[in-house]
């Protein structure tokens, strides 16, 4: 039997006689509510896996593979995404880079890394900005770009790959979107489960990986293993309390989720800590605010993150004796910003990359130059170019809007770009010997 306090206020009873237009009023009243967001412990429940799509994630063939320090590398699939309801051809080679087609077998000096919009999702292996730039300076490029990864987790590829005998001289860093929050998060499967279908299996990524987080107590951020790093171990993410424990003090998940709308619960004296040392005040007195303070908060988090790797990255390049170009590209955000006349959230990223001299090259500002050549909504002018990533008229646009910078990069220049002023039908260290 359930006791029920004293101290518990009973709804009056209407009259048998209430009028229809005040019923009408009432159930109004009752329909406007907003429905109660979940608290983060059952957010992180409901983020639970059934056992079937580890399963068929780990038998494959699937779109990604597990891997014991990134979660997941590429697989070799047909996802149904492609132009015009086609399937993409999306394969790899033996070495974990994206199939290559144009010069392929020629010595390889550019190695590029990222996310999605560096591996190319959507199109075939042969539509790739790297295929079609390939095809212009006469020599290969890897294309090393992995779908779901941040900032961290692409530098964590690029310098395990720069150490294998696939490595290159010249390193393209591709920065895209939301790559700067990725870097933190534990496990991203948690904040995209909502919105994004693994059907079955054979498109599940986001598993646990390697990641940045600040040290509370110090302020300094810090490198963390992946906590999963076995086929086997993969199976806890589909106990419930495991997904709770495991996640529930991950600052950086809490803020997005909170900005996100999926929940409302913060972590007052942590995220406090995290706000201080970061500089941002954070006011616990407004909370119809905490969604928009929530996101300005991970903002400030996440780019600082990607400062820490931008540094680490650059300092691996020059002990390498590597060339860095770093690439920047928010086509869902900040050239949103750019294009309304306001100041682009990751405008700290580009003030560091100036005050530090990278090289660095902003397709933003190249898409919006575009785009003013055009007398179309800018959502006409997106469909040219997007099907949610570039499809192969965009891919074969940055190829060519890159261009410029990366022949000025490369020491000795492409073929093509080799004694400009003379004729030449001289081939030799470019075509194979025949008798």
């Amino acid at each position: 039997m359930i006791a029920i306090s004293s101290r518990a206020t009973v709804a009056p009873k209407l009259p048998m006689r209430t009028s229809a237009p005040l019923l009408l009023f009432a159930a109004h009243c009752l329909m406007a509510q907003p429905a109660a967001l979940p608290s983060f412990d059952t957010y992180l429940r409901e983020s639970a896996l059934p056992k079937a799509v580890i399963d068929r994630f780990l038998r494959g063939p699937s779109w990604a593979r597990f891997d014991r320090d990134l979660g997941y590398v590429p697989g070799s699939y047909l996802p149904a995404d492609g132009m015009d309801q086609s399937r993409s051809i999306s394969t790899v080679q033996a070495n974990g880079a994206r199939t290559q087609f144009v010069y392929a077998g020629k010595p390889t000096r550019i190695n590029t890394y990222g996310d999605s919009f560096t591996h190319g999702d959507q199109v075939n292996d042969a539509e790739t900005w790297q295929e079609y730039l390939a095809g212009h300076l006469g020599e290969p490029i890897r294309n090393f770009g992995v779908g779901g990864y941040g900032v961290y987790q692409s530098y964590r590829r690029m310098i395990r790959e720069e150490r294998t005998a696939h490595a290159a001289e010249y390193l393209v860093f591709y920065i895209w979107g939301d790559d700067h929050i990725r870097s933190l998060l534990r496990c991203r499967h948690a904040i995209i489960y909502k919105r994004w279908s693994h059907r079955g299996g054979a498109m599940f990524h986001a598993n646990f990986w390697s990641h940045l987080e600040m040290n509370l107590d110090t302020g300094s951020l810090e490198e963390k293993e992946n906590p999963l790093n076995t086929p086997a171990s993969l199976y806890k993410m589909t106990d419930p309390q495991f997904m709770v424990d495991k996640l529930k003090d991950d600052l950086a998940l809490q803020l997005y989720a909170v900005a996100m709308g999926y929940t409302n619960d913060l972590d007052q004296p942590q995220v406090a800590k995290l706000a201080s040392h970061l500089g941002y005040q954070f006011d616990w007195s407004q909370p119809s605010e905490r969604k928009r303070q929530a996101q300005e908060l991970l903002d400030r988090y996440s780019l600082e993150a990607t400062r820490f790797t931008l540094a680490k990255a650059r300092e691996f390049a020059q002990q390498n004796k590597k060339k860095l170009l770093v690439v920047l590209f928010d086509p869902g955000r900040a050239m949103r910003e750019m294009r309304e006349g306001g100041q682009r959230y990751d405008q700290p990223i580009v003030d560091y990359l100036k005050r530090e001299n990278f090289n660095y090259f902003d397709m933003n500002e190249v898409q919006l130059a575009d785009f003013a050549r055009y007398r179309i909504p800018f959502d006409e002018y997106r469909k040219l170019y997007f099907i949610g990533h570039y499809n192969p008229r965009g891919n074969h646009f940055f190829a060519y809007s890159i261009k410029d910078k990366i022949v000025a990069w490369l020491d000795p220049k492409p073929i093509p770009y080799r004694n400009l002023g003379e004729e030449t039908i001289d081939f030799s260290g470019y075509l194979k010997t025949t008798r």
